[in-house]
């Protein structure tokens, strides 16, 4: 024999009570075990709604069919709209040390500008274009070391 299924407002009053299965039973006058199955259901399924019909089929919508590509696909498809994994450095270019050691030398290279803008030059200086400094600053290239025309003072 089919028990009766009870009414939607009769099943939200179970669910809402927050009471226990004999004292809610009691005063609705519902047999336990249709309690039970009422609030395992809700715990369940977060529903109290009657149940589908044994012949009706769910239909698999393409939410439930679909699935999450793997790692290696994504990167794939990345690779191919031209988008590489490639990360910022973390650490910074200029340690703090490196930092100071610039600060410091731009602090003497501002002291010797200063000290050469009060030399008096004048034409009794004697800047030697050919001597020894001439071949300190000439620029060489590597691989013709030997022919003249490589020399640029």
């Amino acid at each position: 024999m089919k028990s009766k299924k009870l009414s939607v407002d009769l099943q939200d009053r179970i669910v809402s009570s927050g009471e226990g299965y004999r004292k809610i039973s009691a005063a609705l006058k519902v047999p336990m075990t249709i309690m039970a199955s009422i609030i395992n259901k809700w715990k369940k399924f977060g529903t109290q709604g009657g149940d589908q019909e044994p012949d009706c089929h769910c239909q698999s919508s393409s939410i439930s069919l679909w699935r999450e590509p793997s790692r290696r696909t994504t990167i794939y498809a990345a690779l191919q709209s031209g988008l590489y994994g490639r990360v910022a450095r973390r650490k910074p270019l200029l340690s703090k040390r490196h930092i100071c050691a610039h600060l410091e030398f731009a602090k003497r290279q501002l002291k010797d500008s200063q000290t050469t803008n009060k030399i008096l030059w004048s034409d009794e200086t004697k800047i030697e274009l050919y001597g020894l400094n001439w071949q300190a600053s000439c620029l060489k290239k590597t691989r013709h070391r030997s022919s003249p025309g490589q020399y640029h003072p």
